[in-house]
């Protein structure tokens, strides 16, 4: 299946004003583009502006080929967000827009990234270009363009590693030659040729409240199970805002954040199941030119954050630090590999058997959450709605993880998949039982256990390197499926570590020397060249009392 990226800036002089629209679509694994387009609209605002050019982009795509993948990047946050479903869209002038850009491609064939506008600067000459020709009330020509020659060639896609997504030795081979600088390479803050550069102003600058739309809550869950001494599978306790005469100039003010900074360390907090010594598991009218020209846009690197305000009210903080675990940043990569799939990792709230620290897999009495299991992920899905970064919910199949999930999932107004690939490890004769108990009544088996990956428990229980491939399958069926997405995944101990463990290429060994507290969070970020990235393990700082 083919892949494009789509990239879409449209702008007023005025807003409303004199507005146009430019956008590009190009191959998502040479940089080659494919197709330009750009239109003078007349008098609009910015944000109607920027959907036109939107729906033009997906339009080119989809006369090159209807049944490709398109990402889209823009360095309109309201349009993005709006279309990527998670603040609300009121203004009348832009809903109709919306509602035609979802029908161009079907859904899922389409996902969207906010990216910095220094790197968007090919669709904002030609809205710009647009505008101009506009001005002399001459139609945008495609082959008096000059707006692909004035950005620079894209560096050529290296060649993917093999081996599946989300292992680390997958990538590994690109690391020294991804740091290296990029050739022709715009220089940050870039605007392009003189006269084009644009003041930018709130997004909600034609009547759309950005902060008032609000992102669309989401959620978030827990895990328990059991585990060992320092075990895999135990439970320890635990616009930029200028203005003026600019071109395209907009009304001065500030963008939404964007993103921000990585989150603090946090303390471990609520215990978990396991032995003792365990660490638990548990669009719109008018019609465009559209060309394809000889030369490349410039490659760009996702994800890039820009940051926001300061401030120092905790929810700001948290959600910030929420937005830099959900919108990593591709750090060295010297060509753009689209938006990551990143895997919220959370370990369902305690059941009666965390505080016992007993082995609780997925072949014993599948307990439900406690009392306190279910505050745990009361709070967990407070932590998640306030952030607003998960986009969808998937869960283990097991009473404790669908009702942690189903908790949270009610707080987001999100649905719950069931993945049958994240349940626990089943722990055979073991299960309910303590570290210590299955130390005196089946030391061998338990010794072997813990020095084998491939040891069973006793009585035909799973071994750690059958878990390891069930988990390994599940996940690459959910980077499928979720690429691009930000997904919550209600699991238990040794599914998370077996994910963390993949993404760092460790040894299984590394089980042994994780902890991972009830109802905790974790994430990973997948991105097209095999690599992933850790953000974040065995958060509980939302466990906290507020006061």
């Amino acid at each position: 299946m083919r892949e494009f990226v789509v990239e879409a800036d449209g702008g007023s002089r005025g807003n409303p004003g004199p507005a146009g629209y430019g956008a590009v679509v190009s191959d998502a694994a040479t940089g080659e583009t494919l197709a330009e387009a750009a239109e003078f609209i007349g008098v609009a605002t910015n944000n109607v502006a920027e959907y036109r050019g939107l729906l033009a982009g997906l339009r080119a795509a989809r006369e090159l080929d209807p049944e490709a993948r398109v990402h889209v990047r823009m360095d309109s946050k309201l349009v993005v967000e709006q279309m990527s479903g998670r603040w609300k869209i009121k203004h009348p002038a832009m809903k109709p827009l919306a509602a035609e850009a979802v029908t161009v491609f079907p859904p899922g064939q389409v996902t969207y990234e906010w990216i910095p506008r220094e790197r968007n600067t090919h669709a904002d000459r030609l809205a710009n270009e647009a505008m101009d020709a506009g001005s002399r009330g001459e139609p945008w020509s495609p082959t008096t363009s000059r707006a692909a020659l004035d950005t620079p060639r894209a560096t050529p896609a290296a060649p993917l590693p093999e081996g599946p997504p989300g292992d680390a030795t997958a990538g590994a081979a690109r690391v020294r030659a991804a740091m290296a600088p990029r050739p022709g390479a715009a220089a940050p803050g870039g605007t392009g040729p003189a006269g084009t550069a644009r003041g930018r102003g709130a997004e909600d600058a034609s009547g759309e409240d950005a902060s008032g739309e609000g992102p669309l809550a989401e959620r978030g869950a827990a895990d328990t199970h059991g585990g060992r001494a320092a075990g895999p599978s135990g439970d320890g306790t635990s616009g930029d805002g200028t203005s003026g005469a600019a071109p395209t100039g907009r009304a001065s003010g500030r963008r939404p954040a964007e993103h921000a900074a990585a989150e603090d360390d946090r303390a471990a907090g609520a215990s978990g199941e396991g032995p003792a010594v365990g660490t638990g598991d548990g669009a719109g009218a008018g019609t465009s030119a559209v060309s394809r020209p000889a030369t490349d846009t410039p490659a760009r690197d996702a994800g890039t954050d820009a940051d926001g305000p300061g401030g120092a009210l905790a929810a700001d903080a948290d959600r910030r630090a929420a937005q830099a675990v959900a919108t990593p940043s591709s750090g060295w990569a010297p060509a753009d590999m689209g938006a990551p799939a990143t895997f919220v990792l959370l370990r369902h709230g305690e059941t009666p058997l965390t505080p016992q620290k007993r082995f609780s897999g997925s072949g014993g009495s599948d307990p439900s959450l406690s009392g306190i299991g279910r505050e745990q992920a009361e709070r967990t899905a407070a932590a998640l709605a306030r952030r607003g970064t998960v986009q969808a919910v998937v869960a283990s199949p097991l009473a404790r993880t669908r009702e942690t999930a189903g908790i949270v999932a009610a707080r987001l107004g999100l649905d719950v998949t069931v993945e049958d690939g994240l349940r626990e490890t089943d722990f055979g004769a073991w299960e309910g039982l303590t570290f210590g108990e299955v130390r005196e009544r089946y030391p061998e088996d338990l010794d072997a256990w813990l020095a084998s990956p491939d040891a069973e428990p006793t009585g035909g229980g799973e071994s750690f390197a059958a878990t390891a491939a069930r988990v390994a399958q599940a996940r690459d069926k959910l980077l499928a499926e979720y690429r691009g997405r930000t997904v919550l995944l209600v699991t238990h101990v040794t599914p998370v570590k077996t994910l963390i463990r993949l993404a760092l290429g460790a040894p299984p060994e590394a089980l042994f020397r994780m902890e991972l507290s009830a109802a905790s969070l974790s994430a990973v970020a997948y991105y097209a060249d095999g690599n992933a990235s850790v953000r974040l393990f065995n958060d509980t700082s939302h466990l906290r009392p507020s006061y």
